[in-house]
């Protein structure tokens, strides 16, 4: 059966409320899932933030093997388990070659389903995968639209002004964080404050229990923080292909490329990744090893973190660069 079989399946017909784990993509995606729910007429309900209740939940349901962030997205799924029909659980491999995603994220379903007991978690799913399965993100939408009872034609009127919400919100971040860029180099030199880059995941840095305290202490700092997924996407991936013509990532992609394009408008790279994330221990090494000419911290938060360790290197590494900043450590 095609993802838009004229006559699918209506297996999740009968869902009313569909649960969002706070977690993973969708720090990524999520104007565009809420968006295509509320347009075939469900209810959205969305775990809380994360805490360490959440995380601890997840660490029970989880392998060691599993990076933090995988274990938030399990704590996430059983805060939803009774307070909704159905979990939304997508399947997302790529949007094509040299724009995949980590493993764990096509896998998401099965690990989900792996980590309850047989029953204890209904899922509605879709799958992302251009290279292999030749399913696009539209088909994937409205295939799923579809089982959930809708036309065809519906279906694909809810992918499509879902698709637009996800653009303009994505372009209304990049126009803020640019202009905020613009009043800052505004002002005069020596009241401007330092601009640091963090170049993280979205589900790393926007996430409040693993990159909160990051942004809180560098707002304490008086830093002006910048986000590399806040920067435009299409011309980060476009940009990261001068840094690498086979790295598989598109998310790692547009991290890079957003620091070879903010490059000159920064004093400082911090680098944070959740413990033990394979695509970032490739790129994030060859970022400090090749990214040459601007101060780089790189922070990596586990399960046994506390925050007053990150606090002290944050303050140091913004210490030493208010000291660059004034001309160095010789300078009276």
């Amino acid at each position: 059966m095609s993802p838009l079989d004229p006559h699918p399946a209506q297996d999740l017909a009968d869902i009313d409320t569909v649960g969002i784990p706070r977690a993973l993509l969708y720090y990524r995606y999520r104007t565009l899932w809420e968006t295509f729910f509320h347009e075939i007429g469900r209810t959205i309900i969305v775990s809380d933030p994360s805490d360490r209740g959440i995380l601890e939940a997840g660490e029970r349901l989880s392998v060691d093997e599993c990076c933090l962030a995988s274990k938030l997205y399990l704590g996430h799924v059983e805060r939803l388990i009774g307070a909704c029909d159905a979990i939304f659980v997508p399947s997302i491999g790529n949007f094509g070659k040299r724009k995949s995603f980590c493993t764990k994220f096509q896998a998401l379903p099965d690990l989900v389903s792996s980590s309850f007991e047989k029953g204890q978690v209904r899922i509605a799913s879709c799958l992302i995968d251009e290279v292999y399965a030749n399913a696009t993100a539209e088909s994937a939408f409205a295939g799923m639209g579809m089982r959930f009872g809708c036309s065809k034609k519906k279906a694909k009127a809810a992918w499509s002004e879902a698709r637009k919400a996800q653009e303009k919100d994505e372009a209304r971040r990049a126009k803020k964080q640019m202009r905020l860029i613009e009043q800052t180099n505004e002002a005069p030199a020596e009241e401007r404050p330092l601009k640091l880059l963090i170049a993280a995941h979205p589900y790393v840095v926007h996430d409040p229990f693993i990159g909160g305290p990051i942004v809180d202490a560098l707002a304490d700092m008086g830093v002006c923080a910048l986000f590399a997924d806040d920067f435009d996407r299409a011309k980060a991936l476009e940009k990261s292909y001068s840094f690498s013509k086979t790295l598989p990532w598109i998310v790692n992609r547009e991290i890079i490329g957003a620091i070879l394009s903010l490059y000159d408008e920064i004093d400082g790279i911090v680098l944070a990744s959740a413990f033990p994330c394979g695509p970032d221990s490739m790129t994030n090494d060859a970022v400090m090893r090749n990214v040459v000419g601007k101060p780089t911290l790189a922070l990596t938060i586990d399960a046994q973190s506390g925050t007053a360790g990150l606090e002290t290197r944050i303050e140091s590494f913004v210490d030493i660069l208010h000291y660059q900043k004034r001309g160095g450590y010789l300078d009276a």
